[in-house]
């Protein structure tokens, strides 16, 4: 499912940079997350956050 249409960014995509540790901001810096219209940005956020306390506790130590 894509997350932002602007800048083609899906769900799997905001998952993974969130395995890898990287913040909201970081990810608007790498994916372009919200960064051209910003309809996702809230929809991204929520996505991030639901996904982070799928995450074992020591891989959520490391986000943020």
């Amino acid at each position: 499912m894509y997350v932002c249409l602007c800048k083609a960014v899906t769900n799997q995509q905001v998952k993974d940079a969130v395995e890898q540790g990287q913040s909201y901001g970081e990810m608007r810096r790498s994916l372009g997350l919200a960064t051209d219209c910003g309809c996702c940005g809230r929809v991204a956020k929520q996505l991030i956050q639901e996904h982070v306390r799928t995450l074992p506790e020591c891989e959520f130590a490391n986000v943020g």
